[in-house]
């Protein structure tokens, strides 16, 4: 952490140190420490990639990649650029997620799949692939940290937590039912209409529109999406020929998705702020 944070603080004092606009200044601060908080998700990208590249004797792709995941995951810790409350939350995240894709893949369902062999696989998921889903949640608690990111009327909690019920449902019943994923993205904007994120690269605080932000994080793991189905993480069936653009649909999945992430990580560090009112926002 002590490096962590020391390369940080130079990276954003050299910036401060500027002779250009102070606006400027925010745009690169911003971008710096957006990069930042994507530490594991630019990690496991590295690792997808390195894993196309790198065969290893006796050893699957799939167990490779796992084994690296846990690699990068012992390595942020015990460097403590990730926090102990951090890892737990990456821990649920991934069990969300590993739960979801259990269904998805599903011959019945057959949403995607996993077609390489491995041994770390389970009902055909392998086991890295909770990982994907905690790229997103590291990244919202990196950002809290980084950003020191501030809500602005927020929702009721148990409203925020019964449409994030109601979604993650969805994803498991609109393969046999109607599917409310436009009604559920209403939702949202009406629940959050009202609330803003406030956060600051330097010393200048900016506000945005949460669901603006939940759009743009959205489109952005789109993208990741895009690579990481380039790179063999996992296949669509209109992948199976080769690989093509991912449906431009998902960015509404992944939005809805985003939601749960968000107010997951919102509601843990509320009742961490319970236990401790003393704790410094985004800690």
């Amino acid at each position: 952490m002590v490096v962590t944070v020391g390369v940080t603080e130079l990276v954003l004092q050299t910036i401060r140190s500027l002779k250009c606009w102070s606006w400027l200044k925010d745009f690169l601060a911003f971008g710096y420490l957006e990069a930042r908080a994507c530490i594991f998700a630019g990690s496991f990208f590295g690792l997808l990639f390195v894993s196309t590249r790198v065969d290893v004797p006796g050893l699957h792709r799939y167990d490779l990649i796992l084994i690296g995941a846990l690699l990068i995951q012992f390595v942020l810790v015990k460097s403590k650029i990730e926090s102990y409350d951090e890892l737990k939350m990456i821990f649920l995240f991934h069990l969300i997620g590993l739960a979801l894709e259990l269904y998805k893949t599903h011959p019945s369902v057959g949403s995607w799949s996993y077609p390489e062999e491995g041994l770390t696989k389970v009902y055909g998921v392998p086991l890295y692939s909770g990982f994907m889903y905690s790229a997103v949640g590291s990244y919202i608690s990196q950002a809290w940290r980084l950003l020191n990111l501030q809500l602005v009327n927020y929702p009721n909690r148990l409203i925020t937590i019964l449409l994030s019920g109601l979604i993650y449902l969805n994803f498991f019943t609109n393969h046999f039912m109607y599917d409310f994923r436009w009604w559920l993205l209403v939702a949202v904007v009406i629940v959050f209409y009202r609330s803003w994120i406030l956060f600051t690269p330097l010393e200048k605080t900016y506000r945005m529109p949460a669901w603006v932000s939940f759009g743009l994080i959205s489109f952005f793991v789109w993208i990741a999406e895009n690579i990481s189905t380039l790179f063999g993480a996992w296949q669509y069936p209109d992948q199976a020929l080769g690989w093509s653009v991912v449906k431009w649909h998902k960015i509404v999945s992944w939005f809805l998705l985003v939601i749960i992430c968000f107010v997951i990580v919102v509601d843990l560090k509320y009742f961490k702020a319970k236990r401790n009112p003393e704790a410094e926002n985004g800690s």
